[in-house]
């Protein structure tokens, strides 16, 4: 297995150049920067101040004030926004399915196909001047990128995502670690800084649930949206017989004959919990998609997150 595992390549990256992010719901005042403006007109008319971020044109500098403070400011004008990117992606073991074996596995891990997603949704972002911010965890490791904003980012933010990636597979290929979504959400919401758009890139698989997590992030103003990711033989799996079943978050065992009508109780089981999960989110404003790691990366971004509205 090479040092570090390619996510994308540059023709990839080139896909996202003309899209943006947006976001309908975060609070009044959180949303003020040097953003691709999606207001008509171009106001030059001076607004407000912000600290500077790595990725900000110098040029936009106040040197006055920065003589004055010693602290770099940005100048505002009336008509700019940006907006504030969250992208959690969890890495617990049951992400990193099917394990990487051989290369007719590789397209469709959970663990991959998040990062490469994570990449794809932080790139647009970076490039629209959004600030963005990247946490890739479990319930023993968190590993965070940013705040960053600006083109000149897209290529370590993508680097951060290789690496981690990389760093995470073991030698018997599997990650390490369970994920208890609610305690981990909680913990974000209480020390992430601005509000504003939020994905979480997870299978959702977790003993604590994650709904009190959710609430704990909304009620800190963000707005979010859920890719809740399965891999091809979670949606289908194509087993028949007897086997013993072990959870590779926590080792518990569970005998289980597979046969047709335990297969159709599993499919009608899996849809209604994607219906549980749906009429949660659609109560609270949540955008929720759940997606087969088959469907090209491309595809998710853009058809399925544009309409959830929340890539245009």
């Amino acid at each position: 297995m090479p040092t570090t595992m390619r996510l994308f390549d540059e023709t990839a990256l080139q896909k996202l150049e003309q899209l943006t992010l947006t976001a309908d719901s975060v609070r009044v005042g959180a949303m003020k920067g040097d953003r691709r403006s999606r207001k008509r007109g171009s106001s030059i008319e001076f607004s407000d101040y912000r600290e500077y971020t790595q990725g900000d044109d110098l040029r936009r500098l106040d040197w006055n004030v920065y003589a004055r403070l010693e602290r770099p400011f940005i100048k505002l004008t009336e008509e700019e926004e940006d907006l504030a990117v969250h992208i959690l992606v969890d890495t617990s073991a049951s992400m990193n399915w099917p394990l990487i074996k051989d290369n007719s596995s590789i397209e469709v891990n959970k663990l991959r196909y998040a990062l490469i997603l994570a990449g794809a949704v932080g790139y647009i972002g970076l490039l629209s001047g959004d600030l963005v911010f990247v946490t890739l965890f479990d319930s023993r490791n968190r590993q965070s990128w940013g705040p960053f904003r600006g083109r000149q980012n897209g290529w370590p933010l993508i680097q951060f995502l290789e690496a981690n990636y990389s760093a995470r597979l073991m030698t018997d290929g599997a990650t390490s670690g369970l994920t208890t979504l609610n305690s981990s959400l909680r913990n974000y919401a209480l020390r992430a800084g601005r509000p504003g758009l939020l994905f979480l890139l997870s299978d959702l698989l977790s003993p604590d649930g994650f709904r009190d997590g959710l609430n704990a992030i909304q009620s800190r103003g963000h707005e979010v949206a859920i890719v809740h990711l399965h891999s091809p033989d979670e949606m289908n799996p194509e087993l028949s017989g007897d086997f013993k079943l072990i959870d590779v978050e926590t080792n518990e065992e569970s005998e289980v004959t597979l046969d047709p009508l335990t297969m159709e109780e599993y499919s009608q089981r899996l849809e209604a919990w994607h219906a549980d999960i749906g009429g949660f989110c659609g109560q609270r404003g949540i955008h929720y998609s759940p997606l087969s790691t088959a469907i090209a990366w491309e595809l998710i971004i853009l058809r399925s997150l544009r309409r959830q509205g929340v890539v245009r």
